[in-house]
């Protein structure tokens, strides 16, 4: 028997004695009327806490004990933080105590007292009375050690936000991270929806989706690569400012960058372009830090980045030219980039388009470079199958992505809504798509349709979350901000 499975056994039989004592090892009776947080307060504000009438009901999961016979201080944790108690055999009662004593780390109690101050200044809460609530019969990872393997630490995410403190801050702060954007677009009017998450034509973006089956339709169904076509069908029916903060899907490999469930914000504004989206953007990322992490620069995997704009702008030719090291000359010319890109090592896999070789090129070479925030403007039309054209080159579109730390982070562009053309590069999509590029766009003839009763003018913007949460927490990996990371099977 290993030394777990022995530690399991003690543990079960202690959770049997506790039993034929007829104490109930999972009540629900036990009320509490403070958090640690609260009580830290309460000493706060009256530093002669050692007022014995008051009385706190405190409940948590026993982190730490020692034991000194009639006598055990031990610590215990509630989603609050942590406090130390003090248990006495005179104060809570024999019956009380020998019960205790059948307690372990990791375990659940209920504890009724007043605080006090010990002699090395640690406030502390004098138990009059103690209860258990739940009995943990597996031990919890040792203490100094804790759970360091990443790949158990995404298995089992709840022994990590046990064990470690930094892990419960990074998701506590993409909670509020993204409450700030909700804020910040709730404050300028922008509506809240929701949009299918099932749909009969998956659209929105060039990604593979994943199938399923709708059994009672008789009819196959996709998870979401994007909400972008459902939401725009939302500004055609007259909502003029929405924002989805939706979870998407993109049946692709997993990176540090890449999970295949995600979180996206999406939003589309009436009457607005892609720049007046960029100057939005620079305002609402300089908002949600400093509402974070109250300033508006950090540090990210060594770099300082500040968020106060105005931040860069590059085309996507000079960003090619001046980062990726590609001659203007050379940038319409396929065979050049093909030995181009062999002479790098770059693996080209799409080589039907230029603007698609490009784009590869860009990923490998000059998106990595792209510390501080900056925006790439002027996209291809034919990689940007949803944007508008530009007024002074129809080969172009209004279109930005925007880079902060190496990655992408948000995409935006001025939203095409001439029919006609729509429905024309949906079928260019669909060439592509029979030419064996799994990415490529589906017809939507509905969309098509809700176009021809006329869109205004509208800008729309898609922010990855994911990757926004792993700027403000400086994490290296898309798994560390991702409470259940997808992952391979155990054994596989």
């Amino acid at each position: 028997m290993d030394e777990t499975s022995e530690i399991i056994s003690q543990r079960r039989g202690k959770a049997k004695a506790l039993t034929d004592q007829d104490v109930e090892l999972y009540p629900n009776d036990f009320k509490v009327s403070h958090t640690v947080d609260a009580v830290k307060k309460y000493i706060h504000q009256r530093t002669d806490a050692a007022d014995s009438t008051a009385v706190f009901a405190m409940a948590g999961r026993i982190t730490g004990l020692r034991s000194f016979g009639k006598a055990t201080f031990i610590h215990f944790r509630d989603y609050t933080g942590q406090l130390q108690a003090y248990i006495k055999r005179d104060e809570v009662g024999q019956e009380a105590h020998v019960l205790f004593k059948q307690f372990d780390i990791g375990d659940f109690i209920g504890v009724k007292g007043s605080v006090f101050q010990t002699k090395t200044g640690e406030w502390t809460l004098l138990a009059k009375e103690i209860r258990l609530l739940c009995k943990a019969t597996r031990p919890l990872p040792e203490k100094f050690h804790g759970l360091r393997d990443p790949e158990k630490r995404y298995r089992q995410r709840y022994l990590d936000l046990i064990m470690n403190s930094n892990v419960r801050d990074i998701f506590i702060k993409r909670t509020h991270i993204i409450q700030a954007f909700r804020n910040f677009l709730l404050e300028r009017d922008f509506l809240e929806v929701d949009t299918p998450m099932m749909q009969p034509i998956p659209g929105g973006a060039e990604a593979t989706p994943f199938k399923t089956f709708h059994d009672a339709l008789g009819m196959e169904l996709f998870l979401r690569i994007a909400p972008e076509l459902y939401l725009k069908r939302l500004v055609i029916g007259g909502f003029e400012r929405v924002f989805e903060i939706n979870r998407s899907f993109r049946n692709e490999g997993i990176s540090t960058e890449h999970n295949p469930e995600f979180t996206m914000l999406e939003f589309y504004q009436a009457y607005a372009t892609y720049k007046d989206l960029m100057s939005m953007t620079e305002e609402m990322f300089a908002f949600v830090t400093q509402q974070v992490l109250g300033e508006t620069h950090f540090t990210y995997q060594g770099n300082t980045i500040d968020m106060t704009g105005p931040w860069r702008r590059l085309t996507l030719k000079d960003a090619l030219s001046e980062l990726g090291g590609i001659e203007p000359s050379m940038s319409d010319d396929r065979k050049r980039l093909l030995d181009f890109a062999e002479s790098k090592g770059i693996e080209i896999r799409k080589t039907g388009k230029v603007s698609k070789i490009l784009m590869k090129l860009f990923d490998v070479l000059v998106e990595p470079k792209l510390i501080e925030p900056t925006f790439v403007v002027d996209y291809p039309a034919e990689i940007s199958p949803l944007a508008r054209r530009s007024s002074s080159d129809p080969d172009m579109t209004e279109r930005f992505e925007l880079f902060i730390g190496g990655r992408e982070i948000a995409n935006g562009f001025s939203e095409l809504n001439d029919p006609v053309d729509q429905k024309r590069r949906f079928l260019d999509q669909v060439a592509d798509r029979e030419s064996g590029d799994k990415e490529a766009h589906y017809m939507d003839e509905d969309y098509v349709t809700a176009l021809e009763y006329g869109m205004p003018p509208t800008a729309g913007e898609g922010i990855g979350l994911d990757r926004f949460v792993m700027l403000l927490t400086n994490a290296a990996s898309i798994r560390e901000v991702i409470l259940f990371p997808q992952l391979r099977n155990v054994g596989h």
